[in-house]
């Protein structure tokens, strides 16, 4: 039997509220989730992997400066970037992973190289810079990353003293991807610039394995996006998988759950997407918005923001 090809991307979650958006910046997220999609499907039409289609989704993401991840990311403190992401494979449960690295144009790109390169999961700092310059990752100069609405978002965190975690209006900036392919297999991942005005090397769960990002093609595939301590604490990605294989939960079930319920007993807000074994899509969030797509095979491309 034909597998069912799937995709779905997030750019974020938070208090994204239509109030506060223009139409035309309505128009350019969509746009680039849209962009995303259809790149990462393409892939998995003409039979390609879920590897492939959610490294180049994520990639697309990276580099459209919406996004807080890749070109879009957020200033450090010291006004440097600092950029985390994570991928996994759902069929031989590999995973890579690169956390406060700086310079790199697609940290997806270097997570997947560590992924398969490397003897290793998780690579920090220079020394992962390092590594992606001996394996010929593109490497990017400082003013690739400077985006002026970034920069005053510094600015203002700076002049108030404070980390943001995004902007002002609280969004959680990261990008992520799910993908299913032809043989079933099943891949997710997940990149962020993390806090505006972070300090101290803060690392947040995209890059962590079973926090962040999980895959397992006996399960799901999973991607977060949201106040990152809390996820971390609640291994959210994981437990999403566990209470599909150990108690028989549906995805929307687990989604709801772990969501809706237990992130919200605590305090965490944000989001995630993921995808089951069988090709089934949920988007689940409990924040105001997230900037989210999917295109499943035999429905419509959709993208949405809001709540609504």
């Amino acid at each position: 039997m034909k597998e069912k090809i799937a995709i779905a991307v997030h750019g974020g979650a938070g208090t994204i509220l239509k109030s506060s958006m223009t139409l035309e910046k309505e128009q350019l997220y969509k746009a680039g989730l849209e962009e995303a999609l259809k790149l990462g499907y393409q892939i998995l039409d003409k039979g390609g992997s879920s590897l492939d289609a959610v490294t180049t989704a994520v990639s697309a993401l990276e580099n459209n400066p919406l996004f807080n991840a890749g070109r879009g990311s957020v200033f450090t403190h010291d006004g440097t970037h600092e950029m985390d992401a994570a991928i996994m494979r759902g069929d031989t449960l590999e995973a890579g992973a690169v956390a406060g690295v700086s310079g790199i144009k697609n940290p997806v790109v270097l997570a997947r190289t560590v992924m398969e390169q490397s003897e290793h999961v998780l690579l920090g700092g220079n020394e992962a810079v390092r590594f992606a310059f001996d394996q010929g990752v593109d490497l990017m100069e400082p003013e690739y990353f400077h985006t002026e609405f970034r920069h005053k978002q510094w600015q203002d965190a700076l002049a108030e003293g404070k980390v943001q975690l995004d902007h002002s209006d609280k969004k959680f900036g990261t990008v992520g991807a799910v993908a299913r392919d032809r043989n079933g297999s099943l891949v997710a991942a997940t990149s962020t610039g993390g806090m505006t005005n972070k300090r101290w090397g803060r690392i947040g769960d995209s890059p962590l394995i079973g926090c962040g990002t999980y895959a397992n093609d006996k399960t799901c595939a999973v991607s977060c996006t949201g106040h990152g301590e809390f996820f971390i604490r609640a291994v959210v990605a994981y437990d999403l998988s566990c209470l599909i294989e150990y108690k028989g939960m549906s995805l929307q079930e687990a989604c709801d759950f772990l969501v809706m319920d237990k992130l919200q007993k605590f305090g965490g807000e944000g989001g995630l997407i993921a995808l089951d074994k069988h090709g089934n899509v949920v988007l689940s969030f409990n924040s105001e918005g997230m900037y989210r797509g999917q295109y499943v095979e035999g429905s419509n491309l959709t993208t949405a923001i809001y709540r609504s």
